[in-house]
């Protein structure tokens, strides 16, 4: 299972303000759909938050320190270390949920899936998962991830959200794209270690 973060970015790895993004680039957001239909998103809470409802046709991994915390549909976590071992676990079986599989018991907190979320599983490519954001969750995945999805907007923003250092982890670039939408000049990038 590959790890992979995804994101947009400014030129100083601005990513948001107030819990929201600091752009609106229709290409990226079709980037990110056409990149993590079928896998896996983790997010933290205040990004799942931001964007209301889970992503469609994606298992939507919430991680949140918050106990009581729940979302239709999506699975919850308190650690990536617990996250992690469930998709492998996911991994492992395919994608197949049984009735008495303890070992693939949801989550914490959880008591069990929902019809909806056992069907959506076995759907779900586990080859890539990818990271979604907020900051302190790039933060933390970033020493484990595999590869990075950039999209990095030209201009300086304001923000009080940002992007962790990945340049001493992430040399060597994949490919890189230049573009414009929505008003804005971007490259997408692919890094790697």
């Amino acid at each position: 299972m590959k790890i992979s973060i995804i994101a947009a970015i400014g030129e100083n790895r601005e990513l948001g303000r107030a819990n929201q993004l600091l752009w609106n680039i229709p290409a990226d957001m079709t980037r990110f759909r056409q990149l993590t239909q079928a896998h896996a998103v983790i997010m933290g809470q205040k990004t799942y938050e931001s964007i209301g409802k889970p992503l469609p046709n994606r298992l939507n991994i919430i991680l949140t320190r918050e106990p009581g915390f729940k979302a239709e549909n999506c699975l919850i976590h308190f650690s990536i270390e617990s996250a992690i071992n469930a998709l492998k676990l996911l991994e492992k079986a395919g994608g197949v949920v049984g009735e008495n599989r303890g070992d693939l018991s949801p989550a914490e907190g959880q008591k069990e899936l929902s019809q909806g979320l056992k069907a959506l599983i076995s759907r779900i490519s586990f080859d890539e998962v990818f990271i979604g954001g907020g900051g302190q969750i790039y933060k933390q995945f970033l020493p484990l991830a595999d590869k990075l999805y950039l999209t990095l907007v030209e201009g300086k923003y304001e923000a009080d959200t940002f992007f962790p250092d990945y340049s001493s982890i992430f040399k060597k670039v994949v490919s890189a794209q230049k573009g414009e939408s929505g008003g804005y000049k971007y490259t997408f990038v692919e890094l790697v270690k």
